[in-house]
């Protein structure tokens, strides 16, 4: 099943079962899915979708963070219900040691010695984690393990 039917599922069991704001966030994350086919001109594939959904909750993430500072605990808790809606159609992510064998393999592979290869070793790992992390954890690690 692709991840486009498990949303459309999962959307009419929300609807049976009066579950509203995971109802809300899965009509949100189809019309954005909609809203990115039309813009490319064709049907996403799964790794076009999960860009779309990573996209998502990445904007989650940040609104969170910014709530958390103004004290905002009503939309805190709407948000953080939201990413609890969007985790489940994401690959599992890796962790934060897995991520750090991985940036120093690729490295390693690389030859990288110092951070003005940077942008070398970036554009080396980013397609093997793509969807499975962060890039602002990606970029630190990069730059951790470069210093």
């Amino acid at each position: 099943m692709s991840l486009l039917e498990r949303l459309n599922q999962d959307m009419k069991t929300a609807m049976k079962n009066k579950e509203k704001t995971k109802l809300s966030v899965i009509r949100m994350l189809r019309s954005e899915i909609k809203n990115e086919e039309i813009q490319r001109q064709h049907t996403l594939s799964d790794e076009e979708v999960i860009e779309v959904l990573m996209r998502e909750l990445k904007k989650r993430k940040d609104a969170l963070q910014q709530f958390e500072e103004a004290g905002r605990d009503d939309l805190v808790q709407q948000l953080r219900e939201e990413i609890t809606v969007i985790e489940p159609y994401l690959p599992e992510q890796l962790s934060e040691e897995e991520l750090r064998e991985l940036v120093r393999e690729v490295v390693q592979e690389i030859g990288a010695s110092s951070k003005a290869d940077m942008g070398k070793v970036m554009k080396a790992i980013m397609p093997r984690v793509k969807g499975r992390a962060d890039g602002k954890l990606v970029n630190r690690l990069v730059q951790e393990v470069l210093s």
